[in-house]
């Protein structure tokens, strides 16, 4: 009878060892069904969402003057979905005021865009991806958080203009930014940069720059390399003194340096007779000058001068030569008396 009873127990183990394989068996494979199921119903939402997405940003497709173009503006895109890839045709993009906080990688498939005008976003950081835009004309990014600029951004040899105004921490560009032999427009204004980088100060077509409200502490000797430059902006940094150089800038004809700490015009400024306008308001100059009073019979127009403009320059410089000169015949007089 013992024996029996052991077999019978043993038997009755394994079936019940059988039987649990088999249910984990039929649970497992219910569950693989399930996950089966449950994927091909995301596949097919994610299908669904994808078409909606599409048909949502053909809604934002517009032409004008033969040039497509996405324009969303002040709507929640904090993201741009890959259904996006689907309208590589786009010559434009116009996205302002939508949250963005990422360009996407897949930007580079756009071989066509002309203009990238992502500005007042929140944007942190501009992908490697942008150097395979070799048709892009303009890149637009004012007003988000990049701080920093990729060394690839070199490779866009069609870029002609590029906004980075109030980017707050970018203080810096790349050597290889130099490479943007048809950049003519270029703002940095609203950043961290203490001193022009000698990248910009090399590019040849250059013509336009705002560097105001930055933190410049001087300029490059060799500023007048940036022989075609017409303006330049820097007013709002920490300037103490301008290079005698900033006088064979040849093509410069309007420069404005108002609230910084200048304390005298540098003489050879005198022969800028190119320079049209030119403002040194709010700066700590040595001299206290004043322009004199125009004759009444002159006409409005003329009477209406800029205090700290051209005619002031010159007339401080006048100014402070004739009051060095005296200052010299002072000191001649005392050492030889």
């Amino acid at each position: 009878m013992t024996g029996v009873t052991v077999c019978s127990g043993t038997v009755n183990s394994i079936k019940s060892l059988w039987e649990t394989r088999i249910k984990k068996s039929k649970d497992d494979l219910k569950k693989e069904k399930e996950q089966r199921g449950q994927k091909a119903v995301g596949r097919l939402t994610g299908a669904w969402e994808d078409r909606i997405t599409l048909a949502k940003l053909k809604e934002k497709v517009v032409t004008e003057e033969g040039h497509v173009i996405l324009r969303i503006e002040r709507e929640e895109w904090k993201t741009l979905p890959a259904a996006l890839s689907q309208l590589a045709h786009i010559q434009e993009w116009q996205l302002h005021r939508i949250g963005l906080q990422k360009i996407p990688q897949f930007i580079s498939i756009f071989e066509s865009l002309i203009v990238l005008d992502l500005s007042r976003n929140s944007i942190t950081e501009i992908p490697k991806e942008i150097g395979k835009l070799t048709r892009l004309r303009e890149l637009l990014l004012s007003y988000n958080r990049v701080n920093y600029v990729p060394e690839e951004i070199g490779s866009c040899e069609n870029l002609e203009k590029l906004e980075l105004a109030m980017n707050h921490d970018l203080d810096d560009l790349p050597a290889q930014f130099s490479s943007l032999k048809k950049l003519y427009h270029l703002d940095l204004s609203m950043n961290q940069f203490t001193t022009i980088p000698d990248c910009v100060v090399s590019l040849p077509s250059l013509e336009w720059l705002d560097m105001g409200s930055n933190r410049l502490e001087m300029l490059p000797d060799d500023i007048h390399r940036m022989d075609k430059l017409h303006t330049l902006w820097l007013p709002r940094n920490e300037l103490q003194h301008l290079p005698d150089n900033i006088s064979r800038m040849q093509s410069l004809d309007t420069l404005v340096l108002s609230k910084n700490k200048l304390r005298d015009i540098p003489p050879l400024m005198e022969r800028m007779s190119y320079l049209r306008f030119v403002n040194f308001r709010d700066n700590p100059l040595t001299y206290d000058v004043t322009l004199p009073d125009l004759n009444e019979d002159v006409d409005e127009e003329e009477n209406d001068r800029e205090m700290f403009g051209r005619e002031f320059m010159h007339f401080y410089i006048q100014e402070a030569r004739k009051r060095g000169y005296a200052l010299l015949n002072m000191y001649c007089v005392q050492t030889f008396r």
